[in-house]
């Protein structure tokens, strides 16, 4: 599982110029299901982004999670994340997990958030979607679930 993250001041998505998800201040998460990703690898990232530091405290250093400033989330599914371009002009999506899958993980990763006590709003999966964003910092991060290489 992969996913993009930034610090926002706020961030909408819409279908079809239908609002479906906005949120104040707290985390964009662009999120990409692997064909290999597991339970664990969504407990991992969501675990991850909820307890990650990278809020500015009272002394402007990087020392609070989403928890700790009441933040929101939004997360989008976005299988291009998984695409590889290192060979030929088209990237190659054989590592992105099928729809079926991806919108399990997608929709578990979602709740596992909300769980812990995060407040998230979703975009529509398979959708294209108009993503809107005002960064803070800006702050953009990759949280991989993955073994480093």
């Amino acid at each position: 599982m992969i996913a993009v993250i930034q610090r926002v001041k706020k961030a909408s998505v819409s279908v079809e110029d239908e609002a479906v998800g906005s949120i104040g201040p707290g985390l964009l998460v662009l999120l990409g299901v692997a064909e290999t990703d597991t339970e664990a690898d969504i407990s991992y990232t969501a675990d991850k982004l909820v307890n990650l530091r990278i809020f500015s405290d009272d002394k402007g250093k990087m020392n609070r999670s989403i928890v700790d400033t009441g933040g929101q989330m939004l997360v989008v599914s976005q299988f291009t994340l998984l695409g590889d371009c290192r060979k030929g002009r088209r990237p190659s999506f054989v590592k992105a997990a099928d729809p079926k899958k991806a919108e399990s993980c997608y929709l578990r990763f979602v709740d596992m958030v909300r769980e812990k006590g995060v407040s998230a709003e979703t975009g529509r999966f398979q959708a294209m979607m108009d993503v809107s964003l005002v960064n803070d910092g800006p702050v953009t991060l990759i949280v991989d679930s993955r073994p480093a290489d």
